[in-house]
């Protein structure tokens, strides 16, 4: 059966974040915020370009068996082909830098530098996505949820290592690629895709790309425990199979500045998971982050008046 077409008319997109969409990037956020911690965790177990392939690979067959059930089409000519490779060749190196950041500095400063990425979101929004353009307000609302995550890091951000800064170029790196990708994803006709379909390229091409690249970076295998194990699970399972799938339905029905806003969460909800899970010690300054993360994002979600009829 050859599948249907879409169109753009088929899609209700949002100029700004409703109940729905405010309460699952949330969720998403503090996901993302435990899988940092997660991610380093399994470096311990796995050589981090090779565990990044095989977490997509794993991934792409629980999509491909949900689409199965679902009977959702794949392999219509809707044009997607090319932006699709182009998005999963972004996603893969994005997490190949954020996967090899995290042997050289902490998962502390990595979350902090690769959630930089809303100022480019927002950047590439302005320029290439109609009707996404940043107010002067927006962009104040971005620099004050940032310096929000900042200050909760700042006694946190001393050189874990000698060599911590060429993690933190190479998460900032990352932040530069996931900003690419989402915009591919707005400007293109990924946008009226499945998000199943969306998340399937980025899958499969990051998997067929990374795995054979993988023996070029060292030993695949480290010291592999249960706990290697279940963190793995847990990022093939939740983050990638579900909240990546979430996270792109969300892109291509709100706008992608201001759901990339309430992203600086992400690495609060790190501190915070850590401290409940790790025993790590929550300073009053989590506090004043969240106060000023709350005001950011007020700011870039602010509706634009717009002026009476006379």
């Amino acid at each position: 059966m050859a599948a249907q077409s879409t169109t753009a008319d088929d899609y209700r997109v949002h100029d700004r974040l409703d109940a729905v969409a405010t309460t699952l990037v949330v969720i998403l956020c503090l996901v993302w915020g435990l899988n940092y911690v997660s991610m380093k965790v399994v470096n311990q177990g796995f050589q981090p370009v090779f565990v990044a392939g095989l977490r997509f690979a794993l991934a792409a067959v629980v999509i491909f068996g949900w689409c199965l059930f679902r009977r959702i089409p794949l392999f219509g000519a809707d044009g997607t082909l090319i932006p699709g490779i182009i998005a999963g060749l972004l996603f893969g190196a994005e997490f190949a830098f954020i996967q090899t950041a995290l042997d050289y500095t902490s998962a502390s400063r990595s979350v902090v530098f690769t959630y930089t990425m809303p100022f480019f979101v927002a950047l590439g929004a302005h320029l290439f996505v109609p009707g996404e353009r940043m107010s002067a307000l927006g962009f104040i609302g971005l620099v004050l949820a940032f310096s929000g995550v900042a200050f909760v890091f700042s006694d946190r951000l001393s050189l874990p290592s000698p060599d911590a800064w060429i993690g933190d170029l190479m998460c900032i790196a990352a932040a530069i690629l996931w900003a690419s990708t989402t915009i591919v994803i707005k400007t293109t006709k990924l946008r009226f895709a499945k998000p199943e379909k969306v998340l399937l390229y980025q899958l499969v091409v990051a998997a067929v790309v990374l795995t054979p690249l993988a023996p070029l970076f060292g030993a695949l295998i480290r010291d592999v425990t249960p706990l290697v194990v279940g963190a793995l699970a847990f990022q093939v399972v939740i983050v990638v199979s579900t909240t990546f799938l979430v996270w792109f339905w969300l892109i291509r029905n709100y706008p992608a500045a201001r759901l990339t806003s309430f992203t600086f969460l992400t690495p609060v909800a790190g501190v915070l998971l850590s401290g409940l899970l790790l025993g790590e010690p929550i300073s009053w300054k989590l506090g004043v982050a969240l106060v000023l993360v709350a005001a950011g994002i007020y700011l870039v979600n602010r509706p634009v008046p717009t002026p009476a009829n006379p």
